[in-house]
């Protein structure tokens, strides 16, 4: 090889190495009996990742690379048809009736995974699941390998199964298919903690919230839940999993 062929394998080589040193994989598993259509949304000023949505078979995983300083929501749509002339492709998490959401949020309600990285600060990565605005499916999460200081675990029990009726969202068969948030469902400023409720002293757990958290006790329930359900841990891969085993969480929801 001539010298000047060299240095440019070589230059790309080390370019190509130092890119991959500044990204952060996130493997998505679905082990939903059923097909999802993962989301992701960037926060203002973050890049697209995945080009905002993919389809997901049951049983499969799908690796996603996110620069070390991404942040943003990743979530699951369920029930989409893109062959639809509805707008709304989707069931739950619908992003504008497009497959790939290219930085829409999803409608809710939907469980969201929450993720601000901070590999270029040389600080742990943060990151909760959240049912502020809703529940649609169960989530774990933890690093890979897996650590249990780590793990945001699933829910103990099918938030669909127990939802009230005034909660409710169906598809056009009737079945229940997400749960929505007190806040999402009666706009009101004591369920949302906005205004005169916008502090952790004024907006206080209710009996919606109490639902949530007895459900799922590692996720958000409200937007000041106490202490707050945040993870802190430095990582390069994580693993992010659409209905882990039997509602709760075991070492093979890790991939």
């Amino acid at each position: 090889m001539k010298p000047l062929k060299m240095v440019a394998v070589l230059v790309l080589f080390l370019f190509s190495g130092a890119a991959a040193a500044h990204t952060v994989n996130f493997y998505v598993h679905n082990k939903c009996p059923f097909p999802i259509w993962p989301a992701t949304a960037p926060n203002t000023g973050q890049p697209v990742i995945a080009d905002g949505g993919f389809y997901l078979p049951s049983g499969q995983t799908q690796r996603i690379e996110a620069p070390w300083t991404w942040n943003g929501r990743i979530w699951a749509r369920t029930g989409c048809n893109f062959n639809s002339n509805w707008q709304q492709a989707c069931e739950t998490g619908d992003c504008g009736g497009r497959l790939q959401c290219n930085g829409l949020i999803g409608k809710p309600p939907a469980t969201l995974v929450q993720i601000v990285l901070n590999g270029d600060k040389g600080q742990p990565n943060f990151y909760d699941i959240s049912l502020v605005d809703g529940y649609n499916l169960p989530v774990f999460m933890t690093t890979k390998p897996l650590s249990s200081k780590c793990s945001i675990g699933g829910c103990l029990k099918d938030l669909k199964s127990v939802c009230p009726q005034e909660l409710k969202v169906l598809n056009s068969g009737g079945e229940v298919v997400a749960c929505k948030s007190a806040c999402l469902a009666f706009d009101l400023d004591s369920f949302c903690c906005r205004n005169e409720y916008g502090t952790p002293e004024k907006c206080k757990p209710y009996v919606y919230s109490k639902m949530f958290k007895d459900a799922c006790p590692s996720y958000y329930s409200y937007a000041y839940d106490t202490p707050p359900p945040l993870v802190n841990c430095a990582a390069k891969e994580y693993v992010i999993t659409f209905c882990p085993s039997s509602w709760g969480v075991h070492e093979h929801d890790s991939i």
